[in-house]
This record gives structure tokens, sequence and C-alpha cells, in this order.
């Protein structure tokens, strides 16, 4: 599996985390939700994701999306 795909699961479960959060927990947790969003916008302009910088640094293979920049 490479950093694409991983990255597409961990954005994914990160937002429904977040919106679990913020209906059983507090609803403040939207902000969460907001930086998540914000920070998948930012990196779809940029090409820079520090999750996978970090997945990078664990081992996993570049995928096209993240190619020179994780």
């Amino acid at each position: 599996m490479n950093i694409d795909r991983v990255m597409l699961i961990f954005s994914g479960s990160m937002v429904l985390l977040s919106v679990a959060l913020t209906q059983y927990v507090h609803a403040n947790f939207v902000w969460f939700t907001v930086f998540i969003g914000a920070n998948l916008i930012q990196s779809a302009f940029t090409g820079f994701c520090p999750a996978a910088v970090i997945f990078n640094k664990i081992g996993l293979k570049t995928g096209c999306a993240f190619k020179g920049k994780a």
C-alpha cells in the first residue's frame, strides 16, 4: 500500500472521528473537522501534507500524489 491510499484512509477516518466527537462529546470538536478540511484543501494545492511526511518516514512507498513532496 502506498502513501496515497493510506492518506485517503487516514483522512477519512479523521473526518469520521471528528464528526463522532462533535456529536457525542462536545460541539466544539467541529473545529477539528474544519482543521482537517483546511489541511486537505491546502495539501491539494501544495502537495505537502504533514501526515504524508510521517508515513514516508515510517517506510511507506510514495505514490503519485506525494511523489517528491513527502
